[in-house]
């Protein structure tokens, strides 16, 4: 007998508030606006890590602009 291991799939507005280091209110303002991509599955926001991801590349890429 194999046990299947499950990956996470989606986070939760919250859990991503933890990863980046926000508050829950900055973290869910950046994912009404649009910065953080996110999906709305019944009453619940879910976020792909690529999601994260695309957002801190974004992040970063301002940053480098503004200091060069």
């Amino acid at each position: 007998m194999t046990t299947a291991v499950i990956t996470r799939k989606w986070y939760t507005t919250a859990e991503v508030a933890e990863m980046l280091g926000f508050g829950l209110s900055k973290t869910k303002m950046l994912v009404l606006t649009g910065e953080i991509r996110s999906v709305k599955i019944g009453r619940n926001r879910r976020i792909l890590p690529a999601w994260v991801d695309e957002y801190i590349q974004h992040v970063t890429a301002e940053a480098e602009r503004a200091s060069a």
